[in-house]
């Protein structure tokens, strides 16, 4: 195994299952992508597994539990992170898994629920 690699244990959500295992160079965090056997998957969540060796616990490997999913189109960096969808607008959920209430399957580009936040004044 290499050092900075990871064993990971991919689990679809629904139906549950086990898709298989991989070595990832990466962390996965909840609303990134993952690409596994052609298919794209949402990290829904993700839990560490340790292991105790000599009394002390050691990373033994990470379960991320996906749904299948396509890559956004549309996305915004907002504080340092991609959040589907225009941020600019008031609708969008700021979030890396779900774009809006509204409109939740976009895309933002001519939407008529499209609402600009308004500014604090």
């Amino acid at each position: 195994m290499e050092p900075d690699s990871l064993p990971t244990e991919v689990i679809l959500t629904h139906p549950s299952q086990s898709l298989g295992r991989v070595q990832l160079d990466w962390t996965p965090q909840p609303g990134n992508y993952v690409d596994f056997e052609g298919k794209t998957y949402a990290v829904l969540e993700r839990r560490h597994r340790y292991q105790l060796k000599s009394g002390r616990y050691h990373l033994h490997n990470i379960a991320l539990y996906v749904q299948s999913a396509q890559r956004p189109a549309e996305k915004t960096l907002v504080k340092g992170r991609w959040v589907i969808g225009d941020a600019t607008c008031s609708y969008n959920a700021h979030s890396e898994i779900m774009r809006c209430a509204v409109n939740p399957n976009g895309p933002c580009e001519s939407c008529r629920f499209y609402e600009q936040i308004k500014s604090k004044s």
